[in-house]
């Protein structure tokens, strides 16, 4: 078994329902007991982020209302309820004389690559000061809900448990540890199955095991489904992963005492940063379908994609943007950075790379997409 005491920088990622009790008000003792275990972690050296929900929960209980369905309510929530939710870690590692940092993300600090890499040099530098980051979405300002109810294909977050990924990718975590309300990932759903079987070592995330990934419980907004797409994005940046029961007293001091918690991870290879920030950190906005031919030499053969290749172009994409590649079946199986915006794509479905400056008058590119920016999937 893998040991985990041994990893150095590593990301917590705490959601709704492990923060909160069984009335569903906040538990204090479970938070201070996460936040002493940590100071523990935090004393011996080793460079910690939270990534941590709560707010919009927070902010509800305290005005006595439902965000059920309604945006603009659940982002009045976030402001109500982000102060105290600081409040609390604050308090709790100040006793510890431990310092901590707010930071609060929308997509557009991923997407944008400026920005991804500006998020990159002030979370390390807030390392380097023995700081401790607290991040959570900015629920108040975030588009995401917006976005997709106008129809953008995908934003590169929606959620804590892939905001909590991005992080530990970009910031080359050597463990993220995401705090469920079960023991980690089962064969089966547990709540409904006595005997479902807890998995507690994973060498690849398969589709197999993306298949028994379970939807979000009431009060999350993720759910195993979510735990396991992350698990995903960390395993291929280099990471590992751990899925435990926030929920069982003392979990971070037997995560780090005990090999047999929760479901661990294994890390698959080490994309660079560039593919991690195409393949995962950035949001869709277009599609692009190619033939049977194009998809081989882009799995096998490690090949640019060519306009040839191309059969249909979906979405409004500007050059530089982020697309999903489908293959005939409509099947995503990898993302790619375009050379050419979505008008003049379109105009060069099916040609041959020779006749793209006679089309278009102009040719800055033999490729749609050049191999260097291309993730398989």
């Amino acid at each position: 078994m893998i040991d985990i005491k041994k990893a150095k920088r590593i990301v917590f990622k705490f959601g709704t329902n492990v923060l909160r009790g069984d009335d569903g008000s906040i538990s204090l003792s479970r938070i201070y007991s996460f936040i002493e275990d940590i100071s523990k972690l935090h004393k011996q050296g080793k460079e910690i982020i939270i990534v941590t929900s709560g707010a919009v929960g927070l902010g509800a209980n305290k005005v006595n209302v439902d965000t059920t369905g309604d945006v603009i309510l659940k982002q009045a929530c976030a402001a109500i309820g982000q102060t105290t939710l600081m409040s609390i870690y604050e308090h709790g590692f100040d006793k510890y004389k431990i310092t901590c940092a707010q930071i609060l993300l929308t997509e557009e600090d991923f997407t944008q690559r400026v920005k991804y890499l500006s998020l990159s040099n002030v979370l390390n530098r807030l390392l380097e000061l023995k700081i401790i980051p607290i991040i959570n979405q900015n629920d108040t300002v975030s588009t995401t809900e917006l976005e997709e109810a106008r129809g953008v294909l995908e934003v590169c977050f929606s959620d804590n448990d892939k905001l909590s990924a991005l992080v530990a990718s970009k910031l080359e975590a050597d463990l993220l540890v995401i705090m469920s309300d079960i023991d980690g990932l089962f064969d089966d759903n547990p709540k409904e199955n006595p005997n479902a079987k807890r998995i507690p070592l994973v060498e690849e995330v398969t589709p197999e095991i993306e298949s028994m990934g379970q939807e979000a419980s009431k009060g999350g907004r993720g759910g195993m489904k979510t735990k396991l797409e992350a698990a995903k994005v960390v395993t291929r940046s280099g990471g590992h992963v751990i899925i435990a029961n926030g929920k069982t007293p003392n979990i971070v001091t037997k995560i780090f005492k005990e090999d047999d918690i929760g479901t661990i991870f294994l890390p698959t290879e080490k994309l660079s940063g560039k593919k991690r920030w195409v393949g995962y950190a950035t949001s869709i906005s277009g599609k692009v379908k190619v033939n049977a031919g194009a998809k081989k030499a882009l799995i096998e053969k490690d090949a640019s994609l060519l306009s040839i290749g191309v059969l249909d172009i979906e979405g409004e994409f500007q050059k530089g943007d982020v697309v999903t590649i489908l293959d005939e079946n409509g099947n995503e199986f990898a993302k790619g950075m375009v050379n050419y915006g979505s008008f003049d794509c379109r105009k060069i479905i099916g040609v041959h790379s020779d006749e793209i400056a006679k089309i278009l008058g102009h040719k800055n590119y033999d490729a749609i997409i050049t191999r260097d920016n291309i993730v398989i999937l």
